[in-house]
C-alpha cells in the first residue's frame, strides 16, 4: 500500500477513531474502529476517500436525531436509512 502523503510503500491498513460533525451542524460524533491507513515512514494516519464518502452519505441518510455520541464504524453503517441513496450527491 502506498501512502497518499509521502508516497512511501510503508503504509498499512488499520482502524482508528475519527470525530465527525453532523451535516446539519447540531453535534459531533465519535466514530471508532474506522478503516484507516497508517504510514510507517511519515506517521500520518488518514482515511481513504471512499471511507469518507461512505460516512458522509450515511450521515445524510439516517436519522441523526437519535444517533449516539460515540459508535463504531460498523454500527454507523448498519443504521437504517431513511432514503436509499444520497440524492444530493451530484459527483457521480
Amino acid at each position: 500500500m502506498k501512502c497518499n502523503w509521502c508516497e512511501s510503500s510503508q503504509a498499512t491498513s488499520s482502524s482508528g477513531t475519527v470525530y465527525w460533525e453532523l451535516p446539519d451542524g447540531t453535534k459531533a460524533v465519535t466514530i471508532t474502529e474506522t478503516p484507516s491507513v497508517i504510514c510507517g515512514d511519515c506517521g500520518m494516519e488518514y482515511q481513504e476517500e471512499t471511507t469518507l464518502k461512505e460516512i458522509e452519505d450515511q450521515l445524510f441518510l439516517i436519522n441523526t436525531k437519535v444517533l449516539e455520541a460515540e459508535l463504531s464504524y460498523k454500527e454507523l453503517m448498519a443504521k437504517p436509512r431513511l432514503l436509499k441513496r444520497n440524492y444530493f450527491d451530484f459527483s457521480s
